[in-house]
């Protein structure tokens, strides 16, 4: 559900060759300070922004955690007050007698066994599937399928439920999955660059909060070490994490 975007570490030199003219134009805008607070980062992410398309929002977080440790594991999921900004296609593999409810409530498909044959072929487009918990049994034969693409319902991530309804209306509202990497990093997308600045900065103040309330009881020292803000294309804005976690409400 990511989507990855060009963000430079702003404090590497740039070539010529390399960045285009907006790009570089953007970084220049970036040299007089190395960080800055969560307002001032919202807002030099709006106006840097120079694709012609509505770009994504995203935030990326590197913790203080060691991602071989099973007890060092952050994965969560918030719902973020006003969504991404960007439409699901979301797949709903329930009994037949929960299919006109799922697609009622958002679903793009429903069903069961031809949700898994059409699983079964490879060829489809969606952006999350969502499982009752009843029906997990029959995904075993396309488990590994939808495991390579990312899209394996799990209980962890919300994904796997007894309230499928639920589950496909939070997502529709802009449920978004917190799940560190291997190098642990944290990325996710708050909103679009068309959204409203306080609007942008609520998204991230629930993400941010969501990753503070996570962490590890096995952690020493620090926990989030990095926070950058950035755009599809554009380059990255770092947080100053102290004070902006410190921000944060209780």
């Amino acid at each position: 559900m990511w989507e990855a975007s060009t963000a430079i570490n702003t404090t590497q030199p740039f070539n010529n060759m390399k960045y285009t003219k907006n790009y570089k134009k953007a970084l220049d805008t970036l040299k007089d300070k190395k960080v800055y607070n969560l307002s001032e980062a919202v807002k030099l992410a709006k106006e840097n922004s120079s694709t012609k398309f509505d770009s994504t929002a995203e935030v990326h977080f590197n913790l203080n955690i060691d991602p071989k440790q099973a007890d060092q594991m952050v994965r969560s999921t918030v719902v973020l007050p006003h969504g991404t900004g960007k439409k699901l296609k979301i797949a709903a593999v329930v009994p037949d007698d929960q299919v006109k409810a799922a697609k009622d409530a958002g679903a793009t498909s429903a069903g069961l066994e031809d949700l898994i044959a059409e699983f079964e072929k490879g060829k489809f487009k969606y952006d999350v599937v969502v499982a009752s918990t009843g029906v997990m049994k029959n995904l075993g034969k396309v488990a590994k399928i939808l495991g390579q693409k990312g899209l394996m319902p799990n209980p962890k991530s919300g994904t796997v439920t007894d309230d499928v309804v639920k589950t496909i209306e939070e997502l529709g509202r802009g449920r978004v999955e917190l799940r560190n990497d291997k190098e642990g990093n944290v990325h996710a997308i708050f909103g679009k660059v068309s959204f409203k600045q306080d609007e942008l900065e609520n998204n991230i103040k629930s993400l941010l909060t969501t990753i503070r309330d996570n962490k590890p009881s096995g952690i020493k020292g620090s926990y989030v070490k990095s926070i950058t803000v950035t755009t599809t294309m554009g380059p990255g804005i770092r947080l100053d994490v102290n004070e902006v976690m410190s921000s944060l409400s209780k």
